[in-house]
């Protein structure tokens, strides 16, 4: 077996998958140059969870965090998890959102940018990845992983074929929901080092006890990289942990800097026992309901905010039934969110599909991408009527969106990262962004509010 590289992803997915992304950038700036020293090929620092819980809950600039992330990690390479046109958040953006996001990224010397498509459409990624090569970053794209009828060896064969003709420099499998078997690891890794000559790397959560040995059979199979995470920010539904695999392997990575790590980020996990997971063992279940790592956090914390705690186990029965009906999307944002959400209202009304949501029928009508499998007519005549889906990129029928949101947002928007904020994420970034420049530069909004529709300027109060 040759030495196998690392990428932590303490910071990024290994604390959204435990901790529902509460970590504030205070708990962890100090420890940036523990990190630095460790010997990381990379490390996961940044992505769509980590940027709205920073201004959704945290009242912390997600830039600010980035240009804090940067500074501190001099020698080791920083990556962001992507989501094609969805960049970080929940809709198809512009092609000209695309440009200025990732413009944006590569100022603030973003090194990788691991892209990917909860559909795993190309035309989802084509933006993305033309533009983080234009500005010269290095473009890991990922396969979405799932277990369906539809997904087999020769369907990912071929999509990575699709990723490589587009220049990518590198492949990621990743399995979201820990569902990859380490006979499917290493089969499907032999095959993508067989046909490509290009890095392949593994990213898995533990939620069904499968990764630590998948991870094992996929360094046997060749993989040149692994995600793992720091064991308090690791195991449950977030990664495999780090240190077993430094000693076992012997990659060669700082082990008292590791002890010191450890030791800091326990102390930050009991910070936040509110939102833990507190996932104690492994969870079979997940083999069957198939929802990611990322997702249980947020799924419990959205039952307990309904007092429906209760209907865990029924909602988690009722995912896999909807994602057949939808032609069995792999469960990543967005597409985890729009089926989970589904299957808490099919159980909360007691009826399937009394209620639709508007993201379901959008999914429906293609815009987020093409449906793996065909969308049980049933559910797709009850939802659009004689209403036709789309068979084109959706993102072509996106009109320019920053000017516009230029001239609405006036003050909140004086850079070019908080129209970004207001592009992406509407009334919540409308409301971080007011809250920040109420703080900084004093704007009375009432006074905004007052002369909205006149041009008057706006000083400090």
């Amino acid at each position: 077996m040759s030495k196998v590289k690392v990428m932590d992803t303490t910071l990024r997915d290994g604390q959204q998958s435990l901790i529902a992304t509460r970590m504030k950038t205070s708990e962890f700036s100090d420890v940036l140059g523990t990190f630095d020293n460790i010997g990381f090929y990379s490390m996961e620092v940044w992505g769509g969870a980590t940027y709205d819980s920073c201004i959704r809950f945290l009242d912390e600039d997600p830039w600010e965090r980035l240009s804090v992330l940067r500074k501190g990690l001099k020698n080791t390479k920083i990556q962001m998890l992507l989501r094609g046109q969805n960049l970080v958040g929940y809709r198809h953006y512009s092609d000209d959102v695309v440009e200025l996001f990732i413009k944006k990224m590569a100022d603030y010397k973003m090194d990788i940018v691991r892209v990917f498509d909860a559909l795993n459409d190309i035309r989802n990624l084509e933006k993305s990845i033309e533009t983080a090569k234009k500005y010269k970053m290095e473009v890991q794209a990922a396969i979405s992983y799932t277990v369906s009828p539809v997904h087999n060896l020769e369907f990912y064969r071929s999509y990575a074929k699709e990723l490589v003709e587009r220049g990518i420099d590198s492949i990621c499998i990743k399995d979201m929901a820990g569902l990859i078997t380490p006979k499917q690891a290493y089969e499907l890794i032999k095959d993508l080092k067989s046909n490509f000559n290009i890095p392949i790397q593994l990213h898995s959560h533990n939620t069904a006890g499968l990764a630590d040995l998948s991870y094992y059979a996929a360094v046997e199979a060749g993989v040149d990289v692994l995600d793992l995470a720091l064991s308090p920010f690791a195991m449950g539904s977030s990664q495999p942990a780090l240190e077993p695999f430094n000693h076992s392997m012997e990659m060669g990575l700082d082990g008292a800097g590791i002890i010191k790590l450890v030791d800091h980020f326990w102390k930050v996990r009991k910070n936040h026992a509110a939102d833990d997971v507190n996932m104690q063992s492994i969870n079979s279940k997940m083999l069957l309901s198939q929802i990611p790592g990322g997702m249980i956090s947020n799924l419990v914390s959205q039952l307990k905010q309904q007092k429906a705690e209760d209907k865990l186990d029924l909602v988690m029965e009722e995912v896999p039934r909807v994602r057949k009906d939808l032609g069995y999307p792999p469960l990543v944002t967005p597409t985890s969110q729009i089926v989970g959400v589904q299957a808490t209202l099919n159980v909360l009304t007691g009826e399937r599909y009394k209620m639709i949501t508007n993201e379901v029928k959008n999914y429906m009508k293609g815009e987020y991408g093409r449906s793996p499998a065909p969308v049980d007519p049933q559910l797709l005549k009850k939802a659009l009527g004689d209403e036709k889906p789309i068979t084109h990129r959706f993102a072509d029928d996106i009109a320019p969106e920053l000017e516009k949101a230029r001239k609405e947002s006036g003050v909140l928007a004086l850079t070019d990262e908080d129209l970004l904020t207001y592009v992406l994420f509407g009334e919540v970034g409308k409301k971080f962004l007011t809250k920040k420049y109420e703080k900084e530069i004093k704007v009375d909004q009432d006074i905004l509010k007052k002369y909205k529709n006149e041009e008057v300027s706006i000083y400090p109060v």
